[in-house]
């Protein structure tokens, strides 16, 4: 999601933005991590809800990787000379993210058939170390790349990948994207981040998209659901 729709080139992006999303990602990790965990054996129902958000989360990763790899490295790397070494880190990181995925898609389905205990416990084992992998990817990318974007790519550039990522979010999930930016967000941060978005956004998420999030972590998290 993309809450910026201007392309003055002589205006610096919005990288606080990245944060925001890349929290998300932090947080559901973890959560799907604990979540499976404390899962019944052979409670086959629950199972099949955190085997589909965790469907949903890897698909949002993995477009977000995607979304820099083609998008935003391409431009970013002509101005970097010796520093280019981070930025194809990233990239390096992003195919490494890629194996642990796969290998935690694997374990998702063997245990979403059953929700057996012993599937379980390595499910979680798995989802621990991909948190782990995913942590330190961020904030390396954080840390050491988002200052560079700051420096040498264009609001029109930065807004093009965000406009990626939001074209590639079904329209039914935008209100639960937007939900999930601002969760973790200070009312700083979501009043600076809210204004930038046009004003139907800003409606519907007020007359609809609240409630629409709410339930959506009442359903996945149980009595975890935020207050």
């Amino acid at each position: 999601m993309t809450s910026s729709n201007t392309s003055d080139s002589t205006v610096h992006p919005y990288t606080r933005e990245m944060a925001m999303i890349h929290q998300v990602f932090r947080r559901e990790s973890r959560l799907l991590a604990e979540l499976v965990q404390e899962v019944r054996p052979a409670d086959t129902a629950r199972a099949r809800i955190l085997a589909e958000h965790w469907r949903l989360y890897a698909v949002g990763l993995h477009a977000h990787h995607t979304g820099e790899d083609e998008m935003l490295w391409p431009v970013l790397l002509p101005h970097l000379g010796l520093d280019a070494e981070q930025a194809l880190a990233m990239e390096a990181q992003h195919r490494e993210l890629d194996e642990g995925i796969a290998e935690v898609q694997g374990l998702m389905n063997r245990w979403e058939a059953q929700a057996l205990p012993e599937d379980r416990d390595e499910l979680a084992e798995a989802l621990r170390r991909h948190y782990r992998q995913l942590c330190a990817h961020l904030d390396e990318e954080e840390r050491e790349i988002m200052p560079l974007v700051a420096l040498h790519v264009t609001e029109k550039q930065w807004h093009a990948v965000g406009e990626r990522g939001l074209a590639e979010t079904p329209r039914n999930r935008l209100m639960i994207a937007l939900g999930a930016i601002l969760e973790d967000t200070s009312p700083e941060q979501r009043q600076e981040f809210l204004a930038r978005l046009p004003l139907p956004a800003r409606v519907l998420w007020k007359l609809l998209g609240q409630r629409q999030y709410r339930r959506e972590t009442d359903r996945i998290r149980g009595r975890r659901a935020t207050g």
